[in-house]
């Protein structure tokens, strides 16, 4: 037992039930404020024994960064003098896009980060998130979200990095180690979740061992993640929330995991009153803390009747004690249990500094997919462009779910702060980047009405009735209508169209599904309108899903997606736009073709067929794969398989590849295996080489074990699932293999020159 077990567990004995119950719960930050002031008179009445999590403290209130701060500070300085126990609070806080919290630095959505296939370029981001959540003391971050997401009707597709579980788990790794860092003492505890599957995919416990709990077991064991959320689904009949199998067999048991549990918000609750899995509240308490989960968030409702469960013996002091060590623990590892430690920044605050807009233009730059190019761009010679469509010089464009601009606007009815931090919308980059090219701007149509209505950031048919009327009163942009006429006559005096297209963030995000994920409103019929002119036209998609594009793919001779690309989005798109920035950037998710309402993917071998499938996106210069080099038979023992090829820029311009590494398995299934991201100059070649190690291959045996098979499976190199420009046979020969926990979970790449 080190010093910190020791101090915790004299600290456990000294503590009343009120006191440890009091930490294994939550309160919301609005409940204990008088204004913008922190209420001691509140404190004493609602939090007297202290307090385990403050929630979501920053994105649920509208005070300046510096009164924000402020306030942890005197919440904190009460909880250290005046509560019994003298114990911080945990302040957590969502950080997809980077810290939740009003004028910090807006990034890319998480779907957005998965299409640039950037590990470090990720983990540089979130490492910058830290810094700023220290600064206002929050300690733990809910993210990143792992699910594994197919069905792009599901309105939280964009919160994933995209449909496949390799990608998935490699970028997940690079988040949580760069929000955590190497002491946790300066960093931020991550959150995998939704543990597991709420994204789908857990009906075939094949699927579900191999594909839905793969990222997550990479986060912990490889990432330490130092906490775990369950989703609001069921696993094999049971709520997530009151899942033994999920939170103790699975994840502490076989895993080794020993950070923290927290519940999704009210999802103890929902095991009593949604799933009927508990005679009542206090049972579905009793249920949750025994299967795992040992903090309830947001707020205090069901745990604090583990008292009365304690006082009817349906539940033992070592189960609410073991639940608080956890905390408390994780509280030790964050530094908030040492007195000396200041537990927020001192002095002046910048909550979008320059390094990290720097950092947000970069990644926007690699999260936007080129999808189509006929050869119109890069626009050059241009002398008129006419901007149109609801996303042109909108900032609910740039932001996605979890984002402060999406909690404040969407939950809270705040209108978007187009300032702090500054966000750039297409029609600001454009200007910066024409170059004495006339830019004409008309909405033309909005983003769910018929055309010529004023715009309406809502979906009438997506949500609560009441929220959707409240939120119509307050949320409309623009009391003028749009003109399409306006706008097809701007077009056909134009050289150019960009019709900036798609979904804002009212469209898109938990509890915003959408069936089927089409262009919204009469944008379909907009665009049509468009093509009649005759003058080219550039499709600019906004969104967090892939989107239908079947019926207006025809008629544009260049697609871009976008999704939600953050604060720095509009610049980066403008620069893509006129080839300032070469793009990179390749697709995480399919984009279906025609039917979406059964998902499909590359690893089923796309039971419908995609417009642009897993892996797809061009850039302004070509690459040539050739000269494939690897064994023809390995063995089933061996630590790695060499596979070396040659990647070449044949093409006019610098720009990156991210070659790609598939294996189709003896049961014919297809799976990612590894992938590199390669800057090349042109005519420059490098020398690849994926070490594959047998373990990548390893299936589920149908009782919590894997095994490698001998067999004939077949290797690819390629620029897409779909798109393999190097094949061959391996066998691999030997005995089947057992492997209880794999040890290895990803290729390793190295990269050469090219002898001549």
């Amino acid at each position: 037992m080190n010093h910190n077990d020791h101090a915790i567990e004299i600290l456990i004995q000294r503590m009343t039930l009120k006191d440890k119950i009091a930490q294994i719960t939550g309160i919301w930050l609005p409940d204990l404020l008088e204004g913008d002031r922190l209420s001691l008179e509140k404190c004493r009445t609602l939090i007297p024994n202290g307090i385990g999590h403050v929630s979501q403290f920053s994105s649920c209130v509208t005070l300046d960064p510096a009164t924000l701060r402020q306030v942890v500070m005197d919440l904190q300085h009460y909880l250290r003098t005046e509560t019994p126990t003298r114990i911080p609070a945990i302040f957590h806080e969502e950080a997809i896009t980077g810290f939740a919290a009003r004028g910090a630095t807006t990034f890319p959505q998480q779907i957005g980060m998965g299409c640039s296939w950037n590990p470090e370029l990720l983990e540089r981001n979130t490492r910058a998130t830290a810094r700023l959540m220290r600064q206002m003391g929050a300690t733990h971050a809910l993210s990143p979200m792992l699910d594994i997401c197919r069905d792009p009707c599901w309105g939280r597709v964009e919160e994933s990095f995209g449909e496949d579980p390799y990608l998935s788990a490699r970028m997940g790794l690079a988040f949580v180690r760069g929000l955590q860092g190497n002491d946790l003492a300066q960093g931020v505890a991550a959150t995998s979740k939704h543990f597991a599957g709420h994204g789908g995919g857990t009906e075939d416990p094949r699927t579900l061992w191999e594909d839905i709990l793969f990222p997550h077991e990479v986060a912990i064991r490889l990432g330490g993640a130092e906490s775990v959320m369950p989703g609001y689904h069921s696993v094999n009949g049971v709520p997530c929330t009151a899942s033994k199998e999920l939170f103790t067999d699975i994840l502490r048991d076989l895993w080794g995991f020993e950070g923290l549990a927290v519940s999704d918000y009210g999802s103890v609750e929902q095991v009593f009153s949604n799933f009927k899995q508990a005679p009542d509240v206090q049972g579905a308490a009793v249920k949750s803390l025994l299967a795992g989960i040992d903090v309830e968030l947001p707020r205090g409702v069901a745990y604090p009747l583990l008292a009365a469960a304690l006082q009817a013996g349906n539940v033992a002091m070592p189960d609410i004690d073991r639940a608080v060590r956890r905390v408390l623990r994780l509280k030790a590892r964050l530094g908030l249990l040492a007195a000396e430690t200041p537990l927020t920044s001192q002095g002046p605050m910048d909550m979008d500094p320059p390094e990290n807009r720097a950092f947000a233009y970069e990644s926007a730059c690699q999260a936007v997919v080129l999808l189509k190019n006929d050869g119109i761009l890069p626009l050059a010679g241009i002398r008129s462009i006419a901007l149109v469509g609801p996303n042109a010089d909108a900032v609910q464009s740039l932001c996605g779910d979890y984002t402060y601009q999406s909690l404040s606007a969407y939950w809270w009815n705040l209108p978007t702060d187009p300032d702090h931090p500054r966000l750039v919308t297409l029609l600001e980059g454009l200007k910066a980047a024409a170059a004495g090219a006339e830019v004409r701007h008309e909405r033309g149509c909005d983003w769910s009405g018929p055309l010529g209505a004023a715009t309406d950031p809502l979906d009438y048919s997506i949500g609560d009735e009441r929220l959707r009327k409240r939120k119509a009163q307050q949320q409309r942009l623009s009391d003028r209508p749009t003109d399409p006429e306006r706008a097809v006559q701007m077009a056909r005096e134009s050289d150019v169209i960009i019709a900036a297209m798609g979904e804002n963030l009212f469209l898109c995000g938990e509890g915003r599904n959408r069936t089927p994920p089409c262009l919204p409103g009469d944008q379909e019929a907009f665009l049509e309108q468009l093509s009649q002119t005759g003058k080219p036209l550039i499709l600019v998609l906004f969104g967090g899903r892939p989107m239908l594009l079947n019926r207006v793919e025809p008629l544009c001779r260049a697609i871009i997606h976008a999704w939600y690309p953050g604060e720095e989005g509009g610049r980066a798109v403008a620069d893509i736009l006129f080839g300032t920035v070469n793009p990179t950037a390749k697709l995480c998710m399919s984009i279906p073709h025609e039917d979406a309402s059964q998902p499909s993917w590359y690893g089923d071998g796309y039971r419908a067929r995609p417009l642009y499938p897993f892996g797809h996106g061009l850039s302004y210069t070509r690459f040539g794969y050739r000269d494939l080099a690897m064994p023809q038979m390995a063995n089933l023992g061996a630590e790695w398989i060499p596979i070396s090829f040659t990647l070449q820029n044949e093409g006019p311009r610098e720009g990156a590849e991210i070659a790609q590494l598939y294996v189709r398995d003896p049961l014919g299934d297809l799976r990612l295996k590894g992938f590199t991201r390669v800057m090349l100059g042109v005519g420059e070649s490098r020398r690849i080489t994926f070490l594959l190690s047998p373990q990548q291959l390893a299936r589920h045996d149908g009782n919590k074990g894997f095994v490698v098979i001998p067999g004939s499976y077949q290797v690819m190199i390629g620029a897409s699932s779909l798109d393999a420009r190097l094949s061959a046979p391996l066998t691999l020969d030997g005995n089947r293999v057992a492997i209880r926990n794999r040890s290895t979970f990803f290729s390793e790449t190295v990269i050469s020159a090219n002898p001549q």
